[in-house]
């Protein structure tokens, strides 16, 4: 059993909220690689802090150090973003980063989390509604409290809202920011359609052009 070896990161007056799955094992166990940084999304592999840095020019450090944890934590302070994954612990019946591997999940209490801070109007989740993705899994926790998503925008990052104590929380499954995902940016006809008018971009950069308007209002 892993567990999330993270608690929720969330500064006073967040408005907007990351929301995945599990980090790598190694993050759990402690066995953490040259590069990785002991902090949220800190994979060496991860292209989430990646293309953040480039959003906002944050010359961030990639490493296993306190000052490249601080640089993260200033930076989501700042601009009211906070971190909170939906999955506490789950099994893996392969011992990789893959979500699909996940069983005996257990969720995160995220509605509890959304009255604690009532500025949160914005939930990004990093990658969608496939099994065990965090729209799938936050899908099945709304379900239990006999709420359900409304559609906002169908297309790609698909846009939702839901009511919560009088306010509207809006939802947006963003392009997961991993290497796994390429594949599917590859196949998609808005990727293709960038690629033809420039040869030179790749799938990083589609997604810098996806996230920007959901993290730079």
């Amino acid at each position: 059993m892993h567990e999330h070896p993270y608690p929720p990161f969330i500064p006073a007056g967040t408005t907007k909220l990351i929301v995945g799955t599990l980090p790598p094992p190694r993050f759990s166990t402690g066995a953490l690689k040259q590069g990785d940084v002991h902090f949220c999304y800190g994979s060496r592999d991860g292209q989430l802090w990646p293309i953040l840095d480039r959003l906002f020019d944050l010359q961030l450090k990639y490493e296993n150090t306190s000052e490249a944890i601080a640089q993260r934590k200033t930076f989501l302070t700042k601009n009211h973003i906070g971190v909170c994954d939906i999955v506490a612990s789950a099994a893996r019946d392969k011992v990789d980063a893959s979500d699909l591997g996940m069983s005996e999940v257990k969720l995160r209490d995220l509605l509890t989390v959304l009255t604690r801070h009532p500025k949160i109007d914005t939930l990004l989740f990093t990658g969608g509604n496939s099994k065990n993705g965090p729209e799938y899994f936050f899908r099945k926790y709304l379900k239990e409290s006999h709420l359900t998503l409304k559609v906002v925008d169908g297309n790609v990052p698909r846009v939702h809202s839901f009511w919560w104590q009088g306010r509207e929380v809006r939802t947006v499954s963003l392009t997961a920011p991993s290497g796994a995902a390429n594949r599917a940016v590859g196949a998609m006809q808005a990727y293709k359609a960038l690629k033809a008018k420039n040869p030179e971009i790749n799938t990083v950069d589609f997604r810098v052009l996806q996230y920007r308007p959901f993290f730079i209002d």
